[in-house]
């Protein structure tokens, strides 16, 4: 696998970021960012007052780990921020679904000219169809959360759990941003997968890469629909093709 493509990958999301400056789209970014704004500001109060506590509950004073503590608090630490960040993600996202499948179809609009086929462009209409799939998405990312998280508590196994965390998540992000511009050509959750899985390791750096953006501050507000952008962007320029296969 050329490094090159997974560079890009990773780099989609900020590329996406670009994007929604482009005349024409900014109006259909304001309702994402909104909600954005007013999800991870929830999220940075809550990380505050629990941080201290996941850190002890991962490293507690009379574990064998905490000799060691310097190699493995980084390593927790990512993983409280990926859970906290992406547990307020979902919720943003099915709150903000309707308006993200409109700004996908806008945003391949600027990049290829025409909009998606059969696409309403109308908020009600778009409410049911996208609100659904994103309750399908939660369901799929529970199912293999849990025995993750369960991992997570078995003493001597919760580092293991923890890295299986990180890709877990990388992966989701993907599945949850390609679901928009995807979505719009009807493709079922199903066929979105067959499709990512093969390419995993772009998946997984396309999710870095939006998780990346979640985790910087102020830019966090613009992630989710600059990943939104980005996986329109990336599934105009690799995938579609195949996708309409």
């Amino acid at each position: 696998m050329p490094a090159t493509s997974l560079f890009s990958s990773f780099l989609m999301p900020l590329h996406g970021l670009v994007l929604l400056f482009r005349a024409g789209l900014r109006r259909y970014v304001f309702a994402p960012l909104l909600i954005n704004i007013l999800i991870f500001g929830l999220t940075a109060w809550i990380g505050v007052i629990y941080f201290e506590e996941f850190i002890n509950w991962a490293l507690p004073p009379d574990s064998w780990m905490r000799y060691l503590e310097w190699l493995l608090w980084p390593l927790f630490a990512l993983t409280y921020l990926v859970i906290a960040f992406y547990s307020f993600t979902l919720v943003a996202n099915l709150i903000a679904s309707p308006f993200n499948s409109i700004l996908a179809a806008q945003v391949e609009k600027a990049l290829t000219g025409k909009l998606p086929e059969d696409h309403s462009g109308s908020v009600m209409a778009e409410i049911i169809p996208a609100i659904t799939g994103e309750l399908g998405k939660i369901w799929y990312f529970a199912l293999r959360a849990v025995p993750v998280l369960i991992l997570m508590i078995i003493p001597g196994l919760n580092a293991v759990g923890s890295v299986l965390w990180l890709l877990l998540g990388f992966w989701f992000l993907s599945i949850e941003y390609v679901d928009y511009p995807m979505g719009n050509y009807h493709l079922r959750p199903a066929e979105q997968r067959r499709i990512l899985r093969q390419r995993p390791f772009q998946t997984w750096a396309f999710g870095a890469g939006a998780n990346l953006l979640m985790m910087i501050p102020l830019v966090n507000f613009a992630a989710m629909p600059a990943s939104v952008a980005g996986a329109t962007l990336w599934w105009v320029k690799s995938m579609q093709g195949q996708g309409k296969a």
